[in-house]
């Protein structure tokens, strides 16, 4: 941490970082309604264009967990300001692409980017803001990361409506610049540097091992399980991860910590947020299905159809914050995921006179639902660490959430596929069928995630917490 004599304002700090993380994540979504004009403008098919999204993620997710030995090695605002460079670069790139290849060249670099940013700025809160206040900053996190792809959707018909495609990126540039010579004057070194060794065959491993997981999940909805490619990039990307987490038990300075999993409430916390992002990424991806597809909406009415819960959200997780720093994470988490499970039953009686009011209402709910939960299990478990570890437990909680973003969306489309394919009813009513089959499968994965809350522990009222009958603040 600097040593000057100011000391650090806590309020621009979190102004910066979030405004930041906001513009990362938001692009996670952006092109979703954008890509049939991408696909037609640059003459690409289906297939490729999907991966303008596909690689995104798949970047993120690589990235999150070498940010632990990031944040180790270098300072605060080198870091910050690399991520929110290269994240600006990729923009400009996109946004000037003449042909596909360059675009997507420019999504990697945007993501790269991106990826640091989130584990990066948890890491900084956690530092700067003491624990009875963490709940209501996390929540101010918890809006980001929910409201932004969120909202994407929604913001790019609207956009798109009005211009070219590139607009989407031309207007988010000037945005990352913005922030960029905000950080650069305002920007504090947070962060304490071990300056960690590189240990080449960890960076290998854990790009195999996350990478082919998070893309053998990501594929598998619309290739299928049995699918070689997708098997072949499970298998091999299972095995490098156990080569990777054997690895990181074995060095002196892992790049990962995986004995953040000492702590049960970590290891249930971890579990729930699996269960959270299958849950909400995955039943994105396929409301949109049913809305455009089967029920004939816009792309833009589909997008305006989820918008009020991530209004919602952006509501809530200040709230929910503010509740778990009195209450913590038991309470909210039961209720929340109470919530989720019973607002997502509904969506498996789908039919073709559903009206549109009452699936905007239900998903709202779900969103709510959602935002009880997401934010508060999150810094419950982070609170679990000591200083050192929190920069692995939020890279290990944010690539847990890609995976488990991942295996839901790959789990209920296939559900839909081939629930619909097996219907022998008109193609309208298999496919609502198959929405309808998907969904339910989404409720028992956020009925898991009730069970799972029940284990929580409840709010300790000592300031002195251990993990396995350890104080805290010995564990190294």
């Amino acid at each position: 941490m600097d040593k000057g004599s100011k000391p650090i304002n806590q309020k621009t700090i979190a102004a910066v970082l979030i405004a930041g993380a906001f513009v990362g994540i938001l692009n996670q979504t952006l092109l979703i309604t954008a890509l049939p004009i991408i696909m037609h403008d640059m003459n690409v098919n289906p297939s490729q264009v999907q991966w303008l999204t596909t690689i995104f993620l798949l970047t993120n997710g690589i990235m999150i967990p070498i940010t632990a030995f990031l944040i180790s090695k270098f300072t605060t605002r080198q870091l910050y300001l690399a991520a929110m460079g290269l994240f600006a670069f990729g923009t400009f790139l996109a946004a000037v692409a003449p042909v596909f290849s360059a675009l997507l060249v420019g999504r990697v670099i945007q993501a790269a980017g991106a990826g640091i940013l989130i584990p990066l700025m948890q890491t900084i809160f956690l530092n700067i803001f003491p624990e009875e206040k963490r709940g209501s900053v996390m929540g101010f996190v918890g809006l980001v990361i929910s409201f932004a792809p969120a909202i994407g959707p929604t913001l790019s018909g609207w956009i798109i409506g009005h211009g070219s495609w590139r607009l989407l990126f031309y207007i988010i540039l000037p945005i990352a610049l913005i922030n960029i010579a905000f950080a650069w004057y305002s920007l504090k070194n947070i962060t304490e540097q071990t300056n960690p060794k590189l240990d080449i065959l960890s960076i290998l491993l854990s790009t195999l091992g996350f990478g082919g997981m998070l893309y053998g999940f990501s594929v598998a909805g619309s290739d299928g399980w049995s699918s070689s490619q997708v098997m072949f990039s499970l298998i091999g990307g299972a095995l490098a991860l156990v080569l990777f987490i054997w690895r990181q038990l074995i060095l002196s300075a892992p790049i990962m910590e995986f004995r953040v999993f000492k702590s049960p409430l970590f290891a249930i916390s971890s579990a729930i947020g699996i269960v959270i992002f299958a849950s909400l990424i995955g039943a994105e991806t396929v409301l949109p299905i049913y809305v455009q597809d089967i029920r004939g909406f816009s792309a833009l009415d589909s997008g305006l159809m989820l918008l009020p819960g991530a209004i919602m959200m952006g509501i809530m997780s200040p709230i929910t914050g503010r509740i778990f720093d009195k209450v913590g994470a038991r309470g909210l988490s039961i209720t929340g995921l109470f919530l989720l499970t019973a607002s997502t039953l509904p969506f498996s009686f789908l039919n073709d006179a559903t009206p549109f009011w009452y699936m905007t209402v239900m998903f709202t709910i779900r969103m709510a639902g959602i935002s009880m939960v997401m934010m508060p299990i999150m810094t419950a478990a982070l609170n679990e660490l000591n200083n050192r570890l929190i920069p692995h437990g939020t890279a290990m909680i944010n690539t847990l959430n890609q995976i488990g973003g991942s295996i839901g969306t790959a789990v209920l489309i296939t559900v839909f596929s081939t629930s619909s394919a097996a219907s022998n009813a008109s193609s309208s009513a298999a496919a609502t069928h198959g929405v309808n089959s998907a969904f339910f499968v989404a409720t028992v994965i956020s009925f898991v995630g009730f069970v799972l809350s029940m284990f929580i522990k409840r709010k300790a009222n000592t300031k002195e917490k251990t993990v396995q009958g350890v104080p805290k603040s010995s564990i190294n």
